[in-house]
């Protein structure tokens, strides 16, 4: 198996690269209009947005910042499939502006819009960001009317175009069957709130990019690249960022196409591709323990399992689970200009099947002659020669 990565520096106002009705699921977090970070970005776009911020017309900003997001929407419309999905993560602002402290519901504003260019709503996520912030007081304490709610959540907007997707030969159904998560997973990931996320704090050494940068958690992106579509899909992200979900869908076993227009972050990005097999190597891993353990657990309480993996050997809840296979990346090259190709080992890759009685850990090896090709996969980053 093999998928491509591109990566495209353009603005996503047109995403032209990308052919009409060819992507199987968007996801992305944008720029949030009215978080000061990110004004900058906006008015470079529409100057006049400058304009109104200091004369009481915030909301005449707020409007023009999301009608620069507005043209990527008809664009992520157009390239989807029938039946395809997007996700879209985003905050809602608080600001004060000439003394005036209001909230911008950037999440109704978007999908307000979404729902007018014609897509469906789906049940959104919400997830909890956790902090460790000793102070979370907005406005005036403890003192009434003038204390305000603490913003501590961000919304994942789920739409789809068009009727649900359907998989009708044999081999798209297998590859959907492949493409399973564990039952567990289904009742922790299908909830419409997670409180189980952290952010992601940057660690680049690039602070012009640092300051423009709020990368959301490798979790996010994987997560519902995972609910959303199956091995082999096409999967864009029309603000990349720093390109976390490039990263998770080569670990899940997907193509990805990536819009940034911002050209510095190339760097972050390239190396975050070159850590890409490493972080899909850890991840696989922590799911599979994960199951493990919640297989001790269920057998410990005197519960009984009636299906098994095909591929591993391991009990699992349910006859949908039975022909999940994980794709381990092996390798990524530099195929071209900002174009990677991910090869993935070819047999299912697993050493010591589980022992129901001795509740043996699962590690996940390649089932290849030279075990030691998966040992170097966390040992080193397989760095890209760009990189060099």
């Amino acid at each position: 198996m093999e998928t491509l990565q591109r990566i495209f520096f353009k603005n996503a106002q047109k995403m032209h690269a990308v052919p009409q009705e060819s992507v199987d699921l968007v996801i992305t977090s944008p720029p949030y209009p009215m978080i000061q970070m990110w004004d900058e970005i906006f008015i470079r776009q529409n100057p006049k947005i400058n304009d109104y911020f200091g004369d009481g017309q915030e909301m005449l900003a707020f409007e023009m910042m999301h009608k620069e997001l507005d043209d990527v929407w008809h664009e992520v419309f157009r390239i989807l499939k029938s039946g395809g999905i997007v996700c879209i993560n985003i905050g809602d602002a608080t600001r004060s502006i000439n003394g005036n402290f209001m909230l911008y519901p950037n999440h109704s504003r978007i999908l307000n819009k979404l729902l007018e260019i014609g897509f469906s709503a789906l049940p959104e996520i919400l997830w909890r960001k956790q902090t460790n912030a000793p102070n979370k007081f907005m406005g005036s304490g403890m003192l009434p009317a003038g204390a305000y709610v603490t913003l501590e959540h961000e919304h994942i907007l789920i739409l789809r175009k068009g009727p649900k997707r359907v998989f009708n030969n044999s081999e798209d159904k297998r590859v959907r069957r492949e493409s399973a998560i564990f039952w567990e997973e289904r009742n922790a990931w299908y909830s419409d709130v997670w409180f189980d996320l952290k952010g992601t704090t940057q660690k680049m050494n690039y602070k012009h990019v640092r300051k423009r940068s709020a990368a959301y958690p490798f979790e996010i992106p994987y997560r519902l690249i995972n609910m959303f579509s199956v091995k082999g899909d096409t999967v864009v992200d029309p603000f990349l960022g720093t390109g976390t979900t490039m990263i998770a869908a080569a670990a899940a076993g997907r193509n990805c196409h990536g819009f940034e227009i911002e050209p510095d972050f190339r760097k972050s990005i390239l190396a975050g591709m070159s850590s890409a097999v490493k972080i899909s190597y850890e991840k696989i891993n922590n799911r599979l323990d994960a199951h493990m353990a919640f297989v001790k657990q269920k057998l410990e309480s005197g519960d009984g399992f009636k299906y098994t993996n095909k591929h591993y050997g391991f009990p699992v809840v349910t006859n949908q689970e039975t022909e999940l296979l994980f794709e381990l990346p092996e390798s990524i090259t530099e195929t071209g200009a900002d174009i990677f190709k991910v090869c993935y080992f070819d047999e299912p890759l697993k050493e010591n099947l589980i022992d129901p009685q001795g509740f043996t850990t699962f590690q996940l090896s390649p089932n290849i002659k030279d075990k030691s090709q998966a040992q170097s996969i966390l040992k080193k980053e397989k760095q890209l020669p760009l990189l060099d």
